[in-house]
């Protein structure tokens, strides 16, 4: 079904893009193509402008074999999306977060670094590593069930961060959880009860509920693994969470915080407003993520705005504060959500997409990046634009002065190495060519090694040309993950299923070898935990 409700037509000018206020024609035309484009089971998609709903839409089912459609009442798990509520109860209810820095470090009893302080953690600048990403080298495997009482036990294992806390940014499940912990503790109080009374009740959210157990989607819904080309199966999730997501919201309770944060816009103490402060690094510098909130430019328009994901589920949303528009976009299937939401934004806002420049040859290839460690490859296609894989995907264009870009992110080239500037996450580094010349397997890298920063082993077994990966940890036994190398005594560990989604994807693994040339261990990473040291010990 679908609901549009027209405004009058006035011409405003926002940098040097000229538009109208809403472009109701292709505002229509990208909501029919959605569901096409953005192919799967079912989702949902609404649009308010100045704080009234001017569009929504609801099409497919919530659950294919039961025949239940999906509508704009159906609750989706909003996933990460969570954080910014974590958040502003957060404000509501502690007046001064400095005072709850000392007790951070209750939950790193063995961590030799310095300890983030709440802020930090809020805006994703803590330097710890991902929980989430630490699970699958502690051996567990993605359907396996996560208890409440889990996660704590995991975070207590680190010793280090991968960066010093308020220099630079890296996305941390932990971090919020740890926040809905203390905030708990503090208030004696639920983070249910806590949302409903700081947020859910003022905002409207009539019927959103705290739904920590993914074992039991709310109204029965099921989320799909799976693509049209390999078809679609339900997802088996198992995971307990809280803090860093677990909230379960229809599409017209979504709407109803959207028209919240337009009515609260002007109020200097509400909670979204105080939210969306634009957030810094400890240096001043300033950052692009804040109190669980992403500040980006979407075509040329400022937004807040953050994404969710679990097995199965996908959801966005994102406000733009000069244009007074939200969107929101929910499906029960693994399609771009942020593709689908910009296409909405733009669709609004009568903005074309701009077209790619062509790269010229040469700039294809692979790097590693000498702050993470981690592998970079440069694709370049046949129609002339580019992919940079590294953390996650960003498409990439031919800039005027010779360098690529993509948001927030610029390549420039000095003969074999490229500079990287991330401003996202603070970075300036160098990556240096890593030549795709694989030698025959050294036979040498199999066997067992151990990280003392995880307390866990890992087992590398190499057979027939093969090479696999078993994990032991706290979770268990783990599935065995491939390696494949990519270059001189460089390999990727390839996961692309675990407990939370999106899976990690590649591992960088960087051998390690003494003066004789003898494997002595490794060095592993992939974005969300980088930098951990694994010794051979047969």
């Amino acid at each position: 079904m679908s609901r549009l409700l027209f405004f009058q037509i006035h011409e405003k000018t926002l940098g040097d893009i000229k538009m109208a206020d809403i472009n109701n024609a292709q505002l229509e035309a990208v909501l029919d193509l959605i569901p096409h484009q953005y192919r799967g089971p079912g989702g949902v998609v609404g649009v308010v402008k100045d704080g009234q709903i001017i569009a929504t839409r609801a099409w497919g089912y919530s659950d294919l074999s039961n025949h239940q459609a999906m509508t704009d009442q159906t609750r989706l798990p909003i996933c990460s999306i969570s954080k910014q509520f974590t958040c502003g109860v957060l404000l509501d209810k502690i007046d001064n977060l400095n005072r709850l820095n000392d007790r951070v470090s209750a939950f790193f009893p063995k961590f030799r670094g310095t300890i983030p302080t709440i802020k930090e953690l809020c805006d994703n600048q803590s330097g710890l590593r991902d929980y989430w990403a630490l699970s699958i080298l502690q051996g567990a495997k993605a359907e396996q069930t996560f208890e409440r009482d889990d996660a704590l036990p995991l975070l207590a294992k680190m010793k280090t961060g991968h960066f010093e806390p308020g220099t630079r940014y890296s996305y941390c499940n932990g971090n919020f959880r740890i926040l809905s912990e203390l905030i708990e503790a503090e208030t004696g109080e639920s983070m249910d009860a806590l949302y409903s009374e700081v947020i859910w009740a003022p905002a409207g959210m009539d019927t959103a509920v705290l739904n920590s157990d993914t074992r039991y989607p709310t109204d029965q819904v099921v989320g799909y693994e799976g693509n049209d080309e390999t078809g679609f199966f339900p997802a088996n999730n198992g995971i307990y969470w809280v803090g860093d997501a677990g909230i379960s919201a229809s599409l017209q309770d979504m709407l109803a915080y959207e028209i919240w944060i337009d009515k609260t816009r002007d109020d200097v103490g509400g909670i979204y407003r105080r939210l969306s402060e634009p957030p810094s690094f400890r240096d001043g510098t300033p950052a692009s993520y804040g109190f669980g909130l992403a500040h980006q430019t979407v075509s040329g328009v400022k937004v807040t705005s953050h994404g969710g994901a679990l097995r199965g589920f996908r959801a966005f949303r994102m406000h733009a504060a000069v244009e007074r528009l939200s969107v929101v976009v929910m499906f029960n299937h693994e399609a771009n959500m942020f593709g689908a939401a910009v296409s909405v934004l733009q669709g609004a806002l009568g903005i074309e997409a701009p077209a790619s420049q062509p790269i010229p040859q040469g700039w294809d290839g692979q790097w590693i990046c000498r702050e993470t460690g981690l592998l970079a490859r440069l694709e370049i296609g046949k129609m002339g634009g580019g992919e940079l894989k590294f953390a996650t995907s960003d498409n990439v264009v031919f800039g005027l002065d010779g360098h690529l870009e993509a948001e927030g992110v610029m390549l420039t080239r000095d003969g074999n190495t490229l500079t990287m500037q991330r401003d996202a996450e603070n970075m300036l580094t160098t990556l240096d060519s890593l030549a795709a010349e694989v030698a025959p397997l050294d036979m040498e890298i199999a066997g067992c090694y151990e990280a003392e920063e995880l307390e866990a082993s890992m087992v590398i077994e190499i057979r027939d040309g093969g090479a696999y990966v078993r994990i032991e940890g706290m979770f268990g036994s783990g599935i065995m993950e491939r390696l494949h190398p990519v270059g001189l005594d460089t390999w990727i560990m390839a996961t692309r299923r675990s407990m939370d989604a999106p899976a990690p994807g590649d591992w960088t693994l960087s051998l390690s070898r003494n003066d004789a040339g003898h494997v002595t261990g490794f060095r592993l990473g992939c974005w969300l935990a980088r930098q951990i040291d694994y010794i051979k010990i047969s």
